[in-house]
């Protein structure tokens, strides 16, 4: 009978198929874990981040807070909007101004929602150039364009000045006597 020396080398039947079937499993999890982590930012670059999504959705303005004769200032799709709470007296200016003293006639209860005559929105730019206008400025007591003299009055007309337009009135709709949503009017999203 012959001498048999067993080393380190030889392993009993059938470990072998399995230490190899391992290494297997293990190189392919790690090269699917690789591909994933390589994959990843490519696939996220992809879908637009908050910021773009925010840009263009509707954005809600709690009108409470803002006292009577005050502007703010609001940002939908990167735009400027001033949201004016007009007093009795600038609504009553505002209605009483004839059509031919307009460079762009439009009546004051055309810019305004039905019911909510004391609150104005608008963009806030200047139809010249584009410049941002300063408010409660001018004779008209609206808006001024400081850079080439535009002057608007409480309802964001034109009404000297080298702006063709009015200020135009942006979508927007009223979810209660407190709460605009401006991006949406009757219900449907702004295209």
């Amino acid at each position: 009978m012959a001498n048999t020396v067993a080393t380190g080398d030889a392993a009993p039947h059938g470990v072998e198929g399995t230490r190899r079937d391992f290494l297997f499993l293990a190189t392919g999890a790690g090269l699917a874990v690789g591909v994933g982590a390589v994959a990843w930012p490519f696939v996220a670059s992809m879908a637009p981040d908050a910021a773009t999504i925010a840009a263009g959705a509707p954005i809600e303005v709690d009108l409470s807070p803002i006292q009577e004769g005050q502007i703010i200032n609001v940002f939908w799709r990167g735009k400027l909007i001033f949201v004016r709470n007009r007093s009795e007296k600038e609504i009553k200016e505002a209605q009483d101004v004839k059509m031919s003293e307009l460079i762009d006639p439009q009546p004051d209860s055309a810019r305004v929602k039905e019911g909510h005559a004391k609150w104005l929105v608008v963009y806030g730019n200047c139809t010249h150039l584009g410049c941002v206008p300063i408010g409660h400025q001018g004779q008209y007591e609206g808006w001024s364009c400081p850079c080439h003299g535009s002057l608007y009055d409480t309802s964001g007309r034109v009404r000297r000045g080298p702006a063709p337009t009015n200020l135009p009135v942006p979508p927007y709709a009223f979810q209660s006597d407190t709460k605009i949503r401006i991006g949406e009017e009757g219900g449907k999203a702004a295209a």
